[in-house]
């Protein structure tokens, strides 16, 4: 059995990890981490020197995670593609082929405590009622079963 996760190493994506790993440690499956750095808009050299911060922050991000997964006894690949995170996730799907895909549900919420969770509240509520742009996308066009994972 191979799992396919959608992993940028946000909090959300932490969680989704913690939780694929909890729900599927019986069938002892094949871990995919995907993560995806996304293109910059031009080709200015700050474009460039943002997009190699991006990459190289989502390298570390994955083999976080997959260092994660290793130690809880899990057999795990990662892949880092470059390109729409939507495009990319759904290529990852059709060349892995994995028996589900999973993905945390967007949030806005960022990675702070109580004080930052209160500030974004009304921004959260509307979030909470829709997918994001990438779990819709996918919802409509992958192909193997996925797992929308909701935070706590």
């Amino acid at each position: 059995m191979k799992v396919m996760i959608a992993y940028d190493g946000s909090r959300n994506a932490k969680l989704a990890l913690a939780q694929t790993v909890s729900l599927f440690r019986c069938n002892a499956p094949t871990l995919i981490l995907v993560g995806v750095a996304e293109n910059p808009g031009d080709a200015t050299d700050a474009n460039e020197t943002l997009f190699q911060q991006e990459y190289e922050e989502m390298k570390a991000a994955l083999k976080e995670g997959a260092e994660f997964a290793h130690q809880e006894g899990f057999e795990v690949d990662w892949v880092l593609a470059e390109g729409d995170a939507r495009k990319m996730l759904l290529q990852a799907t059709q060349k892995h082929q994995p028996d589900v895909l999973v993905i945390a549900r967007h949030s806005s919420k960022p990675d702070g405590g109580i004080i930052a969770q209160s500030l974004s509240y009304f921004v959260d509520e509307l979030d909470y009622m829709t997918f994001g742009k990438v779990s819709s996308f996918l919802a409509r066009r992958v192909e193997c079963p996925l797992l929308i994972l909701p935070s706590p």
